[in-house]
C-alpha cells in the first residue's frame, strides 16, 4: 500500500518556480504550499498546479514550516524548497530512511550541480555552522532545508524559532531528543530563473542568517532548550 506524504513548501515570490516543482512531486506526495506574504501570484499558481495553499502573515522561514506542519495530516512530512533548487524526486531516498527505520530524521546534503549553485558566502557560513554542531554530536555537514520526519514527532519538538535559525533550532532539539539523524547527498541547482534567495542571495541576507544561527547557538549553550 502506498504511504501518503505530505510536503510543506515555504513559499515567498516563487511563482516562476512552483510549475515545475509541483509536478516534479512523486505519486502520493501531497504539496502544503505556505504562502509567507508574497506579490508575484504564487497562491495563484500553486493552486492552480494542485497544492494545498495555506497563507502565515507573519514573516519567517521558521513561521511558514511550523505552520505547514500545523495543517499537515500525513504521518510522514518532507519539507522542501520552493525555488526549484531541489529535484523534488529526491524526496522517496530520504522518506525510505524513516519508514525502514534507520532514520527519526532524514536530512539532505546540498551538493551543488555547478559553481553558481551555492554562493562562496553562504556555502562557507554553513560549513562553520556545521562543524559546530558536529562539535555537539549532530552528525550533518549541511544545514540543509530538505528533510523528512514523522509530524507528530517534529511538532513535539517543541521548536521555537520562526526565522532562519528553525533549521539549527530542529537539528539541535533533534540531538538533544536521541532522535537518529541520517544525512544523505542530494543534488542542490541553481534557483529557477526568476526567484531570489532570501538567504544564499546577496551577502546581507546570509549574515542575517548567520545572526539567528548564532542566537540559536547561544540560547543552547546557555541551557535554555
Amino acid at each position: 500500500m502506498r504511504t501518503t506524504i505530505d510536503v510543506v513548501l515555504p513559499c515567498l515570490d516563487e511563482a516562476a518556480a512552483l510549475p515545475a516543482v509541483l509536478s516534479g512531486l512523486p505519486p502520493g506526495y501531497r504539496a502544503i504550499v505556505v504562502d509567507n506574504g508574497s506579490t508575484d501570484g504564487s497562491p495563484r499558481i500553486a493552486a492552480e498546479h494542485g497544492a494545498r495553499v495555506v497563507h502565515e502573515p507573519r514573516r519567517g522561514y521558521g513561521a511558514a514550516v511550523h505552520t505547514g506542519l500545523l495543517t499537515a495530516d500525513a504521518e510522514l512530512v518532507c519539507v522542501l524548497d520552493a525555488d526549484g533548487s531541489f529535484d523534488p524526486a529526491e524526496l522517496p531516498r530520504l522518506v525510505a530512511t524513516v519508514l525502514d527505520g534507520r532514520a527519526d530524521l532524514a536530512v539532505g546534503r546540498r551538493r551543488p550541480v555547478s559553481a553558481d549553485a551555492w554562493p562562496w558566502h553562504a556555502r562557507t557560513g554553513n560549513a562553520l555552522v556545521a562543524a559546530l554542531l558536529r562539535r555537539r554530536g549532530v552528525p550533518v555537514h549541511d544545514i540543509s532545508p530538505i528533510r523528512v520526519a514523522h509530524r507528530a514527532a517534529l511538532v513535539g519538538l517543541g521548536v521555537d524559532d520562526r526565522a532562519f535559525g528553525y533549521p539549527l533550532e530542529l537539528l539541535l532539539r533533534a540531538a538533544q531528543a536521541g532522535w537518529r539523524i541520517v544525512e544523505l547527498d542530494v543534488a542542490y541547482a541553481p534557483r529557477a530563473a526568476g526567484t531570489r534567495s532570501k538567504v544564499s542571495g546577496s551577502v546581507r541576507g546570509t549574515v542575517r542568517a548567520a545572526r539567528d544561527f548564532a542566537g540559536v547557538l547561544r540560547a543552547d549553550a546557555g541551557g535554555d532548550r
